[in-house]
């Protein structure tokens, strides 16, 4: 897997101390918090810690998504080995500013195409709340498949799979 991805209006970085403000920024958006989780990043040191935990997990990669020109960030892909998933699980989150524009589409299909390449990685998972519907068709316009519903508490999710070819 490539540390670093470039399409036509995109470019994609594994995140970096660099990135801990656009981190903070993203973490405390309602979508994040709606859809992933609330990670209690309430300052700029809380956010340069959280990139420093992640950085230094080896089940977890981050690409940060920027423009072409590197002017502004705009979302991540993931890439991540959960402890209750047999598979690893990719995931996206962006801006609220960059949504509906095809870039998490545009950003994650070229690291998925990679990913799929890697005898490690036949299959892929993306794990997603049911209420988040424009996740759901962003995983489905990608090739995920639905695999089953996962119920934690009062929390849905519903997994998607795809598979190397």
């Amino acid at each position: 897997m490539q540390k670093t991805y470039t399409t036509k209006r995109l470019k994609l970085d594994r995140l970096n101390l660099n990135d801990t403000a656009f981190i903070f920024e993203l973490l405390n958006t309602e979508g994040w918090i709606k859809f992933i989780g609330d990670r209690n990043i309430g300052s700029m040191e809380d956010s340069e810690n959280y990139i420093e935990k992640t950085l230094k997990n080896p089940d977890i990669i981050y690409w940060v998504v920027k423009t072409i020109d590197e002017k502004d960030s705009m979302g991540i892909i993931s890439f991540v080995k959960r402890e209750n998933l047999e598979y690893r699980d990719i995931g996206f989150a962006f801006l609220p500013f960059f949504s509906k524009r095809g870039y998490a589409f545009e950003a994650a299909e070229i690291v998925l195409k990679d990913l799929l390449q890697d005898p490690d990685n036949k299959i892929i998972l993306a794990t997603i709340k049911a209420e988040n519907i424009d996740s759901v068709k962003l995983i489905e316009k990608l090739g995920f498949q639905f695999d089953h519903e996962i119920e934690n508490g009062e929390i849905k999710s519903l997994r998607y799979s795809i598979k190397a070819e």
